[in-house]
């Protein structure tokens, strides 16, 4: 059932592998694709372009999302903007450019053909919503404007002031309310996947769960994809919807997907900081706002607690402007984060708990006036304000790193499919193109990409051979993984136990944050994998999940989500450990030069950790399946943004 590890990369020169590989790729015809049903689980960036898109070409089209609209998919709550090389700026951009700073800030541990397709396809994708009608910010004479994000020396960032991914959404889904209309697409929202159904190792369906009734049913297709985003939810406090959850892809891994990266996930530097247990997630100030904004703390502790207005300038440390003077506000997120941690440690945090640095706009509005900063962000400073009551016009935000964004996901290989025939994974939901760091305003690229412009050339290669194959939902293999779905949802309503489920999610995410966060080590990792499995045990007795199976019920939904993390939290750590080295996101305290930044260890890891579940159901460790990473076109050197 397994396939081998093969990451099917194109032969020939980088920049010709894509076009090489479409040219020679298998075609299925216009009259063969309204014979071929495709499930498609999730209708965010990712999903609704791909289902739009599939729904365009002629194939007939089942797409799920547990919101009650594709418009509530967290898509729509990315603030900055979406990457691409147009160089309209004249400042120095192209395709190998944004190429590189995307393998760079992924220290390396990307597969490069997956990132110069990625590259090469992001100009189409500017076009494509600009065509949509999607609002992208313009300069005075009407062209399309750009600013800076972390990680780059050029202007490559489109915008819609800070609501770019709700913009760039409304296009995916015109573009699908399009081919509903049409009849090519049926959406079923409020409609949780549980489980992947495999017909002689093929994917062929899913079991979902209707939300709003309860009622629990099977669905085939000729392929499943899953366009489901990341597992951040998994430390509770993230900058996630509540909703996200890692469900769709565990199920799919228990199944037999191999699972790449798991601990490749990243903290977002200028985040609203926690302000106590009230709180059910965290809200993220987009890193657009260090164009413009400067970081700073006081640079002697007794200065904390003062106003900041009241710190003259000489007393204050703009800590990435030192350290990092090449970059400086706009260094990468993982190292913007803990270079944040890391002042905060040595006592110069502000505001409660002193966790936090100062996010300073005083500069910018003298220089450019509160009227263009207003214009640029006012929507992120009203955030802001609303929240924290607190007017950043005329004092430094407070921000601290978060959990935003998982560059683990499902492995797939170049043509996004899984090592599971007929599986492909998109967007967030795959291990993505982004390495052990994800550069800012590049999700948003990568999910229009995938759903845009690489899976409907890909995935005929697979559906050129699948004609008349597709089975019935009378087939055994739907009959028994739906039983098993409807035995786990009557297991979680038949604990009856005292604990809420809040309680267990907030004490698997403290760990989590505690031992697998921003940094890592041995002796903490160890520490996690001991304590997770006797939180999951306890999970089983004790925990209480209220109302019926039968009906609408968001507790149950919460509870399935919930111990999948508190299953899928092991597999993060044994990744984690197993990784002994520094990369990107993934810091491993051992392994850390005498500056203190991530110190990589090419000779035994630069590679894809991919891992294979093991046993029958029951939680073990898995296998660990290595895919080598293979460097034609850059030079592996440690990373510098000084």
């Amino acid at each position: 059932m397994i396939g081998t590890l093969d990451g099917k990369t194109p032969p020939g020169p980088l920049e010709q592998k894509w076009r090489n590989h479409k040219n020679n790729s298998r075609l299925v015809s216009p009259n063969n694709r309204r014979k071929f049903e495709i499930i498609v689980v999730g209708s965010g960036l990712a999903g609704g372009s791909a289902a739009a898109t599939l729904g365009e070409l002629g194939y007939r089209v089942k797409c799920f999302c547990y919101q009650d609209s594709p418009r509530r998919a967290h898509s729509i709550a990315a603030q900055g903007g979406i990457n691409a090389a147009k160089n309209y700026q004249n400042d120095g951009d192209s395709v190998f450019r944004l190429f590189y700073d995307t393998i760079k800030g992924g220290d390396f541990r990307s597969r490069e053909a997956n990132v110069y397709r990625l590259a090469e396809v992001s100009n189409l994708i500017i076009d494509q919503c600009t065509e949509q009608g999607v609002p992208f910010a313009r300069e005075y004479g009407g062209l399309l404007a750009n600013r800076s994000f972390g990680g780059a020396q050029v202007s490559r960032t489109f915008y819609a002031r800070g609501q770019t991914g709700q913009q760039l959404l409304l296009g995916a889904y015109q573009a699908l309310c399009r081919q509903i209309a049409f009849g090519t697409v049926k959406m079923f929202p409020q409609t949780e996947m549980l489980d992947l159904v495999l017909v002689d190792g093929h994917a062929k369906g899913i079991i979902a769960r209707n939300l709003c009734t309860g009622e629990i049913q099977a669905f085939a297709g000729d392929a499943v994809v899953l366009a489901t985003g990341g597992y951040g939810n998994v430390f509770f406090l993230s900058t996630n919807a509540r909703g996200c959850n890692v469900t769709a892809t565990y199920r799919a891994y228990k199944r037999g997907a191999f699972f790449g990266n798991p601990c490749f996930t990243q903290i977002h530097p200028t985040c609203i900081p926690v302000t106590g247990h009230h709180q059910s997630k965290l809200t993220l100030m987009s890193e657009s706002l260090r164009n413009d904004g400067r970081v700073w703390v006081p640079k002697r502790a007794e200065d904390c607690a003062k106003p900041p207005n009241d710190i003259p300038d000489g007393d204050r440390d703009y800590y990435l402007e030192r350290k990092y003077p090449s970059f400086g506000n706009l260094a990468p997120r993982d190292i913007a984060s803990r270079a944040a941690k890391e002042v905060c440690d040595e006592g110069c945090g502000v505001g409660p708990g002193g966790r936090g640095v100062y996010l300073d706009f005083a500069d910018a509005i003298s220089r450019l006036s509160e009227d263009t900063i207003r214009e640029r962000y006012g929507n992120l400073f009203d955030i802001y304000q609303k929240i924290t009551a607190e007017d950043a016009y005329k004092t430094p935000m407070r921000i601290y790193p978060a959990v935003h964004y998982t560059m683990g996901g499902l492995w797939v290989d170049y043509n996004l499919m899984s090592n599971i025939p007929g599986l492909h994974v998109i967007g967030e939901a795959n291990f993505s193109d982004h390495g052990a760091n994800r550069l800012g305003a590049s999700a948003l690229m990568q999910g229009l990409a995938d759903g845009y412009f690489v899976l409907p050339y890909t995935l005929p290669n697979y559906l050129a051979g699948q004609i008349g194959k597709r089975p019935s939902t009378d087939h055994e293999e739907f009959k028994r993984v739906e039983a098993e779905v409807r035995a786990r949802v009557k297991k979680l309503l038949e604990v009856n136990g005292e604990r809420t489920l809040t309680s267990f999610h907030r004490e698997l995410g403290l760990l989590l944050w505690d031992k697998c966060g921003m940094a890592r080590n041995a002796r903490g990792l160890r520490e996690a994998l001991e304590k997770i499995p006797d939180l999951r045990d306890e999970f089983w007795k004790k925990v209480r999940v209220p109302g019926e199976g039968e009906s609408y019920n968001q507790s149950l939904e919460r509870a399935g989500r919930i111990a999948d993390f508190l299953e899928f939290a092991e597999l993060m750590c044994i990744d984690a450990l197993e990784r002994d080295e520094s990369c990107g996101g993934h810091f491993r305290e051992e392994h850390q030069t005498p500056d203190g930044e991530a110190q990589r260890d090419d000779e035994n890891f630069a590679a894809v950790f991919a891992w294979e579940f093991q046993g029958n159901g029951n939680v073990e460790r898995p296998k660990l399946h290595r895919e080598p990473l293979h460097f034609e076109a850059v030079h592996l050197s440690q990373r510098s943004y000084k």
